[in-house]
Order: C-alpha cells, then sequence, then structure tokens
C-alpha cells in the first residue's frame, strides 16, 4: 500500500465516520469542527474527502500481491 493509498483510505474513513454521525445524531463534525458547511475550510476537507473516494475507487482494481511468509523464505 502507497502512502496516497494510506492518505485516500484515512480521508474516506473520516467522511464515513462524519456521515455516519449525521445519519445517527443528525451531527456533522466537519462543519462543527470549521465553522458550517459552507466554510471555506469545510468545503476543502469534503473535496479532498472524496478525492480520496475517487482515488479509493483504483484500490479495487489494483493486483493482490501475496506477501511472503516465514514458511516462504525457507
Amino acid at each position: 500500500m502507497t502512502v496516497i493509498d494510506t492518505i485516500a483510505l484515512v480521508l474516506v474513513i473520516i467522511g464515513g465516520l462524519n456521515w455516519g454521525s449525521v445519519g445517527i445524531f443528525g451531527v456533522d463534525f466537519v462543519a462543527a469542527l470549521f465553522g458550517g458547511t459552507d466554510a471555506v475550510f469545510s468545503r476543502i476537507i469534503y473535496a479532498l474527502v472524496g478525492l480520496g473516494a475517487l482515488w479509493s475507487i483504483t484500490l479495487l482494481f489494483k493486483e493482490k500481491v501475496p506477501e511472503a511468509s516465514e514458511r516462504d523464505v525457507r
């Protein structure tokens, strides 16, 4: 997993947790932390989460490379 894959995954997790909190509790934590849904910084976070989600689509199509186990090394 590359650094950009990890960043995208973290962003998607943040977005998923935020949407979960909106659905369950009615609280948008990104908006609450950064000044509302129309605030510039909130919109940047939303855009980054969206880009992370788009990048994560590519993870579905990456070839899986099995990791070498101890048994394979011997």
